[in-house]
């Protein structure tokens, strides 16, 4: 017996619903969000050589504003490890070509 084609639990979407990838290219505060964490996430990956191999996947990029961009430790020991690595870190991505602007340092927390 052939699957169903539509799941019995779900209704129809919508005939005017736009596909997710025409939806985020059409509201400028989502393409400027989308901007912005493709811009998070690129910082992060031009400072992932200067990270120990270990410490990387414990580091995740946070958001990025005018006042800064925030790195996302998943615990207080690669927190600590961070934050000493700091002028490092700053001056590495200036030296890539991306803005000045301070780097924060928070623990993500478990809940």
């Amino acid at each position: 017996m052939p699957p169903p084609t539509d799941s019995p639990n779900r209704a129809p979407l919508p005939s005017h619903t736009l596909p997710i990838g025409q939806a985020l290219a059409g509201s400028g505060p989502l393409v400027a969000l989308t901007q912005r964490l493709r811009a998070s996430q690129a910082r992060l990956d031009s400072l992932l050589p200067l990270l120990a191999p270990g410490m990387r996947p414990f580091v995740k990029a946070g958001p990025i504003d005018d006042a800064g961009w925030t790195l996302l430790a998943t615990n207080s020991a690669v927190s600590a490890k961070l934050r000493q690595m700091l002028p490092a870190l700053e001056a590495h991505l200036r030296s890539c070509g991306w803005p000045s602007l301070p780097i924060r340092v928070k623990i993500l927390s478990r809940d």
